[in-house]
């Protein structure tokens, strides 16, 4: 029977695992890391939370669309908090550790980019299940969104927590792998191979949507009328989305690559010179979506803006602000081989004759 180790601190599992930590980041270096870490989780927090607040402020974003963006926002957040727990609990300090603190470190990390996952996820089904139906946004109530968001919540805990619930190597330390010392290879293997295969089903997913929003907004253009901005709202709205997933994908590939050759014990790959700054790049996909939510979005950034410079605008600001093309629109109905886009504004159904004001506008 194999001796079991749950009291042992964390330099025993390195050294038994034979992991190089001799170059660690000290000194000036390490202090530099931490600036350029704590910069970074401030811009994710405040962001971040923008982004949370400029959804439940601005009634054009109460759609199940935009509450998943929300949430997604949320697993960013949570990832700043994991960072800024891994750069307190990193460096010298890993040695000194025990195995619970370890595990919670590593926990963090792990459901920061489960939820951030499985959340994309959800918004493929969601832009899949609206765009096939010839709609812009599904009809997901509250409640089912609700569910949603908490079933997002409960796998990605789950799954942070699975090497904690006896996943492990703590009572056969010949598996450990050498970036985790006391997660099993096999673990590894599982996990970036699960997340990889993800990855792959996603891209998909929004590559076959893109194509059949372009093919279908070629084919109608030329029976819709009024502006080409709105008729084009549909392909604005999945570049936002496409975006946020190839960020999602870049930042995160490498260093699920990275796991997967850990766990296959490959010993010449250089991963150890390697794995921090992959760490790094995962941070700034945290970074960037606030970013690309406020590019490609005018309403989400005039609402941020608002916020920011804590201002009210007069009326005659929020009707310019009303015509600026926003990735928000009713749902589009197919009739006679052609579909009626009507715009939503302060979250009231538009009628015909506001589709032909706007045209002339």
């Amino acid at each position: 029977m194999n001796e079991c180790y749950y009291d042992k601190r964390m330099d025993f599992f390195y050294n038994k695992t034979k992991t190089d930590t001799a170059d660690e980041w000290t000194g000036p270096q390490l202090i530099g890391v931490l600036c350029f870490g704590t910069f970074f989780c401030l811009f994710i927090f405040i962001s971040n939370s923008l982004v949370i607040a400029a959804v439940v402020k601005n009634k054009r974003f109460h759609f199940p669309f935009y509450y998943l963006l929300a949430n997604l926002a949320a697993a960013d957040f949570f990832a700043g908090i994991a960072y800024v727990f891994l750069m307190f609990n990193t460096g010298p300090v890993s040695k000194t550790l025990t195995v619970n603190r370890w595990f919670l470190r590593q926990g963090l990390l792990d459901t920061s980019l489960t939820a951030s996952l499985v959340n994309l996820l959800v918004i493929a089904v969601e832009r899949h299940m609206s765009i096939m139906r010839m709609k812009i946004h599904s009809n997901l109530t509250k409640k089912r969104v609700t569910f949603l968001i908490i079933s997002i919540w409960a796998i990605a805990i789950f799954m942070g927590a699975v090497p904690t619930l006896g996943w492990n190597c703590l009572c056969d330390i010949t598996v450990c792998s050498s970036l985790a010392p006391i997660y099993s290879r096999s673990y590894l293997v599982f996990w970036s191979v699960l997340n990889l295969v993800v990855f792959f089903i996603m891209v998909v997913v929004y590559i076959r949507i893109y194509m059949y929003v372009q093919r279908k907004t070629n084919v109608l253009s030329s029976h819709t009328s009024g502006s080409i901005s709105r008729r084009r709202t549909p392909v604005k709205l999945m570049k936002t989305v496409m975006t946020v997933l190839g960020a999602f994908v870049v930042c995160w590939t490498p260093g699920l690559v990275v796991l997967l050759l850990d766990g296959l014990n490959c010993t010449d790959c250089g991963i150890q010179d390697v794995k921090r700054w992959f760490l790094l790049l995962a941070l700034l996909n945290s970074v960037m979506n606030p970013i690309i939510y406020s590019y490609k979005d005018d309403e989400m950034w005039a609402t941020m803006k608002r916020m920011i410079c804590c201002s009210s605008e007069d009326k005659s600001q929020e009707r310019r602000s009303s015509r600026i093309p926003s990735t928000v629109l009713c749902r589009s109905t197919d009739i006679s081989g052609h579909y009626i886009e009507d715009g939503i504004i302060q979250g009231t159904i538009c009628g015909k004759g506001d589709l032909g004001d706007k045209g002339n506008s």
